[in-house]
């Protein structure tokens, strides 16, 4: 599992703290999603997971190891897999298949390994036939399928996922949708970034952020029925889940 525990976080150590005392545990297999407003942590408390920040105070463990040990971070950073809302921030490959490949590449996998992966991950995600594509060359939502299929090539357990469906259009939604359906019966551990609360309500657990800290954790109906405090934070449920 990934553990968090007490995480406190600044970006300027005069400003407020972006995190607050943050207490949460994740596990293979389920899916948790994280809501709030704009400007809450959300992205922070993600990029915490797999050691591209670490907390000034507190621990994150990610199966035993932890974020602030220099040697468990190349391993750290293979077990959880990071999706950027922004897809050309972590596209590095001239073409798709060479994009997929990088990961696996720097493991120094046997080439024949390297390719059974490219090719299994861009079948998995509904990308195959497009290996020789610059990406550059591709539509948003077939952006967010590349790198969803390169953090697959690195075999993770887990997958974080910073609003994969925003701006898409519905069959967009509706393809990542079901990719982390089928991740999470695969076994991994799914967090996911949403402010479409559709997105979210087959999510096992649902984490609601303000100001840097949980304000409340639970199922989907635990969390839906505290209109107050969804209310407080400027979430408003659609009509049909009041």
């Amino acid at each position: 599992m990934i553990s968090l525990e007490n995480l406190t976080f600044h970006y300027d150590r005069e400003a407020s703290a972006v995190l607050q005392d943050v207490t949460l545990a994740f596990y293979e297999g389920s899916h948790t999603a994280l809501i709030g407003p704009n400007g809450c942590g959300k992205t922070t408390l993600l990029k915490h997971l797999n050691g591209l920040l670490v907390p000034n105070t507190g621990r994150i463990s990610v199966d035993g190891m932890t974020t602030t040990d220099t040697a468990s971070l190349r391993e750290i950073r293979r077990r959880v897999g990071m999706v950027f809302q922004n897809p050309d921030s972590q596209i590095v490959g001239m073409t798709v298949e060479e994009d997929v490949a990088f990961g696996p590449g720097n493991l120094a996998l046997p080439p024949a390994e390297i390719r059974r992966r490219v090719d299994a991950c861009l079948e998995r995600t509904g990308m195959k036939g497009l290996e020789t594509r610059a990406p550059h060359t591709l539509s948003g939502g077939e952006k967010r399928l590349l790198a969803i299929a390169g953090v697959l090539a690195m075999a993770p357990r887990y997958i974080a996922l910073d609003e994969p469906t925003a701006y898409l259009d519905l069959p967009g939604q509706r393809r990542i949708l079901e990719i982390i359906r089928q991740l999470q019966g695969e076994g991994l551990g799914i967090i996911h970034i949403s402010h479409d609360l559709h997105d979210i309500a087959g999510a096992d657990r649902i984490v609601l952020m303000d100001r840097g800290a949980v304000l409340i954790e639970g199922t989907s109906s635990e969390v839906f029925r505290r209109t107050d405090l969804l209310e407080s934070v400027g979430i408003d449920l659609p009509r049909g889940w009041r």
